[in-house]
């Protein structure tokens, strides 16, 4: 497999990450996987939606020798003067922080934009001037929008129906500008529904799968938007691990300059995912009480199906799933129960 081969190269070859958002769920996740590869991390979080706590985590579940490694500045890549100060001396930049959440966006486009389209540019700018050619950041799957084809192929996108869309989209032109005026070996990575250990089950625009994990461990009542037909190709955070890392090291040229699908390549629908993370934590806690899912209005914004084509990262940089639906679910209920519970 690739992903190993990778992995035990960057064991005996020391590059230095610089991670944006690393104190959010998935940029926290990033540098623990990469200082358990010994490499040397460099990171940055405004804490806007990320927790100091998270920090705690990566130095508790790394070796003492391994957060040596590590190098922490608190800052906003709105700040140009920040990102030009972050990106001296970095070989492969993952550009995780964003504000996310289409409802969020939704209700304060501007801050939506400026941290997403800004920060971004910002970022992609200092990494150009510092002479940092590797750029992967996160994209997202709501660039598709209306388009009602499936499952989704990256050449295909529909209407955008929300802001946070836009932003996501304007990175992705941003980054194929730079591409082809600067050589720019930037990637982005349309997530698809991401989910695993530290995202948080709190606030208002907390993802599904934490939110109703949360609400089902404190005995609060749970809403379901819509009928809950709606699909999503819901994705493991250790697939996601997997693509920052094959994107930040590939040789293909041809990968430089495109966005690609980030996800299981499977589709679920909240139905079935309401009951599948029941049966889990029941399977764990016996004794658990759970009440029954209440249904509301659709949300608005959101797409109907969500299904992703893997084939394109697939070929071009051999990218394999190792997590499905089920054990990532099964993994990240032992850690909620840990973290919520037995607190």
């Amino acid at each position: 497999m690739k992903y190993n081969d990778v992995k035990n190269n960057l064991l005996k070859n020391q590059k230095t990450w610089l991670i944006t958002g690393v104190a959010g769920f998935i940029g926290s996740n990033l540098a623990e996987a990469l200082l358990k590869l010994n490499q040397k991390v460099v990171s940055i979080d405004n804490f806007s939606t990320g927790h100091r706590y998270n920090l705690e985590h990566i130095k508790n579940s790394v070796t003492d020798t391994q957060w040596k490694n590590f190098t922490f500045i608190e800052g906003d890549i709105t700040n140009f003067e920040t990102c030009q100060k972050i990106t001296k001396n970095i070989d492969i930049i993952l550009h995780q922080a964003a504000l996310g959440s289409v409802p969020r966006s939704i209700d304060t486009p501007i801050i939506s934009n400026h941290a997403n389209v800004t920060g971004f540019l910002n970022m992609l700018t200092a990494a150009k001037d510092n002479g940092v050619k590797r750029f992967v950041y996160a994209s997202s799957s709501s660039v598709y929008g209306d388009s009602e084809e499936l499952p989704k192929v990256e050449e295909k996108t529909g209407n955008l129906l929300s802001p946070y869309a836009v932003t996501k989209y304007v990175n992705e032109l941003y980054m194929g500008v730079f591409h082809k005026c600067y050589g720019m070996e930037a990637i982005g990575l349309r997530y698809f529904n991401v989910f695993g250990k530290r995202q948080d089950p709190n606030g208002a625009y907390a993802a599904v799968i934490p939110k109703w994990i949360g609400q089902i461990l404190n005995g609060e009542d749970l809403f379901i938007n819509g009928d809950g037909e709606t699909s999503r190709d819901f994705t493991y955070i250790d697939n996601v691990i997997q693509a920052n890392i094959l994107a930040g090291t590939t040789t293909n040229p041809k990968a430089y300059g495109q966005a690609f699908n980030t996800a299981i390549g499977g589709r679920e629908t909240l139905n079935n995912l309401y009951g599948t993370i029941v049966k889990g934590l029941k399977k764990n806690l016996p004794e658990l009480k759970v009440k029954d899912a209440i249904y509301r209005d659709f949300r608005a914004g959101d797409i109907r199906h969500s299904n992703a084509n893997i084939d394109k990262m697939q070929e071009l940089l051999e990218y394999r799933p190792t997590h499905s639906l089920e054990d990532g679910l099964s993994e990240s209920i032992t850690w909620y129960i840990e973290d919520i519970i037995k607190k």
